[in-house]
This record gives structure tokens, C-alpha cells and sequence, in this order.
């Protein structure tokens, strides 16, 4: 390889180490404008599950009505995606009970059970607008969540990249280039 190929080699690569590192620096910005952004408008709006206190049969955070999943926020303030998503168990009722005949044994179950579950959810928090707003917050907790994840694998390759770089700069240049000629021999007959 020439030197004015090895020079144009070096150049792309330097290119593209800006270009990789400048994606992964907004990725990072961005990701983390999201997710703040969320924290910030989530603790703006005062969301406190019920306190532990609670946690207890016949409480608002009964044990055998509500997973532990819930329960491992009682006291909290919503402050973040994950604590947003975890009132979503009446939806799923909803739509089983939408698909099972009236005529079928489980049916009464069921509707006793989303009778249940829309009890928590009232004592949990108030109105379908807070339960959709809040997986709304999850959802874009987790863009920025994922947006920071690209950035950390954009910021891996532009390093991978930089190494080239220093490889083509530090030693390669070094080595002298040799070429080899091969004197052929005449053969008399």
C-alpha cells in the first residue's frame, strides 16, 4: 500500500470516529433530556403509592390482591417509567372478559375479579387519563433508556474506529515499505 492510499485510509477513518463519537454524544444528550424529562414531569405531578403500612389483608396493598412487583413501591412517589407501568393488570381482565362468552362458568370469575381490580385501581389512583399518561411516562423513560443504550454502542464503535486510527498512525507507518524484485535468469539451451 502507497503512502497517499494509507493517508486517505487514515483520513476516513479519522472522519468517521468524528462522526461516530458526534451520534453517540447526542444519543447520550438525548437519551438523557428523555429521561429526565420524565422524572421531572412525573414528580411534578405528586403520584405516592399507598404506604406500607398498607401492605396487609384488607389494606389498599393487600398482598393476595396486588403482586409484589407493586407492593415493592408502597410509599413511593412515582418518579420514574418503571414505577408509572405497574398498574396495568386490569387491562388484560378487560380484554379476557370482552372475549369470553356470558355463558361460560369462568365469566362470573372473571367479572368478580375485574370488580376487584378496578377497586385497586380507584384506591391506587384515580381515572384511566393517570393510568394512560403514566405508561405513557414508561414508555418514553424507555426511548431514552434505549437512546442511551445506542449511544454507549455508537461511542464502542467510534472507539474501535480511534484504535484503527492509532494502529495506521503509530505503527504501520512506521514499518518501511519494501518491494521485492525478482531477477530472472536467463537459461542458454
Amino acid at each position: 500500500m502507497n503512502s497517499a492510499i494509507r493517508w486517505r485510509i487514515i483520513s476516513l477513518q479519522a472522519m468517521l470516529v468524528v462522526i461516530l463519537a458526534s451520534a453517540s454524544g447526542f444519543l447520550f444528550y438525548e437519551g438523557n433530556f428523555v429521561t429526565g424529562m420524565v422524572h421531572d414531569e412525573l414528580v411534578a405531578q405528586q403520584i405516592f403509592f399507598p404506604g406500607t403500612d398498607t401492605i396487609k389483608a384488607g389494606g389498599a396493598l393487600d398482598p393476595a390482591k396486588f403482586s409484589a412487583e407493586i407492593r415493592n413501591y408502597a410509599g413511593q412517589q412515582v418518579d420514574n417509567g418503571d414505577a408509572a407501568r405497574v398498574s396495568s393488570a386490569l387491562s388484560a381482565v378487560n380484554a379476557q372478559i370482552a372475549t369470553t362468552p356470558k355463558t361460560d362458568p369462568n365469566y362470573a370469575t372473571l367479572q368478580a375479579q375485574a370488580t376487584t381490580l378496578n377497586g385497586q385501581k380507584t384506591s391506587l389512583f384515580q381515572g384511566e387519563m393517570l393510568r394512560g399518561t403514566l405508561l405513557n411516562s414508561w414508555g418514553w423513560w424507555m426511548v431514552g433508556n434505549y437512546t442511551v443504550y445506542a449511544a454507549i454502542g455508537l461511542m464502542i464503535a467510534a472507539i474501535g474506529v480511534l484504535g484503527a486510527v492509532a494502529f495506521e498512525l503509530l505503527v504501520a507507518v512506521r514499518k518501511p515499505e519494501s518491494f521485492k524484485v525478482k531477477v530472472g535468469q536467463k537459461v542458454l539451451a
